[in-house]
């Protein structure tokens, strides 16, 4: 039978499962936390907030199980940190030479071995810490960033025209959000009235599902050699670990050095603004579950829902900016500016209504990403795209985590006196990428003539004009 170039089924299976149990992990963490802490039964309300539900007693320890679940995560994190860099720069890499699809199965696989471990842990009711371990397994066969580069290599590989490489990489994001948001919706009224048993179940079994497309139904767009057929000896293996290296090295010695100037300050903006971004997004729910807000399953299931609906109002903008002809720098600087408005707004919201208005500014903050990695493959040439991706899931892979662990860390010292400052923090470090952005918008007229084609030699195109501003 023959396949299908269709990714986005396997993005939105993947988005739907993941973001099923997503919401669920803090949410699980912290209950055990709190009957551990406490020798009490978690307070469960129907009100709309779960402060109603708490005695002074249960109150007085909100600040310590605040803390210890922030440090959870913060071990997590650095336990799986490390080995998913690693997989990922390879997988990524070896994409070029070895296929896509090793790239977005094996992401696939960990994420099914993720699942597995919390329905057994909450199923059996073991020891909690347990998920790190279980976190560093799954790390060692990629991540998020692993999975992602996979499918943007793979889109890459299909789209010749730079605006339907820009659209259609930012219609996985919107998968993303689409998907996520639908399962996010339903954590809550899951988790009532199921427990968490059944939403890990159901997330294993979807990805399950997603494996069984990706292996038998998802055509292949990098045709190996009859050679490469056959097993690899030890040898082979080594030479092909060095031309993983030897394909992010050629990236940029292959290129001028103003072309190499800007390829450098995109990865920059990219890296900085996923830093702060993400350090301030993945708190919002154990922000939530603090006071005064002391949100419900269901409050936080709606929460995250709207929070990825930025997916799709991203993605439209996107397209509607792009078919209007704006620059794409100013696509990106809308979007910094959204996530700076939002999180401001967060640091002081205070009830409920509030913190569902916070989501509203940051309904563009998706927009760079996409943008983003769309300029950065308009740089490097068609052979050099999955070495590109490679690196960039390592860079996102790495600001994501060592964001977590950092913000994480953060959020436990300051927890006690101010539980708003993470996301002041968070958006005083967007200046960072928006000063990069400037410095962008005005050398990139003048590298605009040196940035090379793809399959094209850099010294041949110098005439050229480069779609970077355009």
């Amino acid at each position: 039978m023959k396949g299908l170039f269709l990714v986005e089924p396997v993005v939105a299976l993947f988005a739907f499962s993941s973001f099923l149990i997503y919401p669920l992990v803090q949410q699980y963490v912290y209950r055990r936390l709190w009957q551990e802490l406490t020798n009490t039964t978690y307070p469960i309300s129907d009100n709309t907030s779960r402060c109603a539900a708490n005695s002074s007693n249960h109150s007085s320890y909100n600040e310590e199980v605040q803390r210890q679940a922030s440090l959870f995560s913060l071990y997590t994190e650095l336990f799986s940190t490390i080995p998913s860099l690693v997989v990922t720069l390879m997988l990524v890499a070896y994409s070029d030479r070895g296929g896509r699809k090793i790239a977005i199965i094996m992401p696939l696989i960990g994420m099914l071995i993720y699942a597995s471990a919390f329905l057994t842990v909450s199923f059996f009711e073991l020891n909690v810490y347990l998920l790190i371990g279980s976190s560093l397994l799954s790390s060692l066969f990629g991540g998020l960033g692993t999975f992602l580069g996979g499918c943007f290599a793979y889109i890459a590989d299909l789209c010749e025209d730079d605006r339907q490489k820009t659209l259609r990489m930012a219609g996985l994001d919107m998968m993303i959000g689409l998907l996520s948001g639908v399962a996010s919706l339903s954590t809550g009224y899951f988790l009532r009235a199921a427990g968490f048993n059944w939403p890990f179940l159901t997330s294993a079994l979807c990805q399950i599902l997603t494996i069984l497309y990706a292996v038998f139904i998802l055509e292949e767009t990098v045709k190996r050699p009859p050679a490469d057929a056959v097993i690899l000896d030890e040898s082979s293996q080594r030479s092909a670990l060095k031309q993983m290296i030897y394909g992010v090295y050629k990236m940029f010695t292959g290129a001028s050095r103003r072309c190499k100037t800007v390829l450098s300050l995109l990865m920059l903006i990219f890296t900085s603004f996923s830093f702060a971004y993400m350090g301030g997004v993945t708190l919002m729910t154990l922000y939530e579950l603090n006071e005064p807000l002391c949100w419900t399953e269901i409050l936080i299931g709606y929460g995250s829902a709207l929070s990825t609906t930025v997916f799709l109002i991203s993605f439209v903008g996107v397209l509607a900016f792009t078919y209007c002809g704006v620059p794409q720098l100013l696509i990106v600087l809308m979007g910094i500016l959204s996530v700076v408005t939002g999180m401001v707004l967060t640091a002081f919201a205070k009830t409920t209504l509030l913190m569902f208005l916070v989501r509203v500014p940051m309904l563009l903050s998706i927009m760079p990403f996409p943008v983003l990695r769309s300029m950065m493959s308009k740089v490097v040439s068609k052979s050099e795209q999955g070495a590109l991706f490679a690196l960039l899931s390592f860079l996102d892979s790495l600001t994501t985590n060592v964001s977590v662990a950092v913000f994480n860390s953060v959020y436990a010292a300051t927890v006690a006196w101010y539980p708003g400052f993470i996301f002041l923090l968070a958006a005083g470090l967007c200046a960072i990428p928006l000063f990069v952005l400037g410095v962008v918008g005005v050398i990139g007229v003048d590298v605009a003539k040196e940035v090379k084609k793809p399959e094209a030699d850099p010294v041949e195109d110098q005439n050229d004009n480069s779609p970077l501003l355009s």
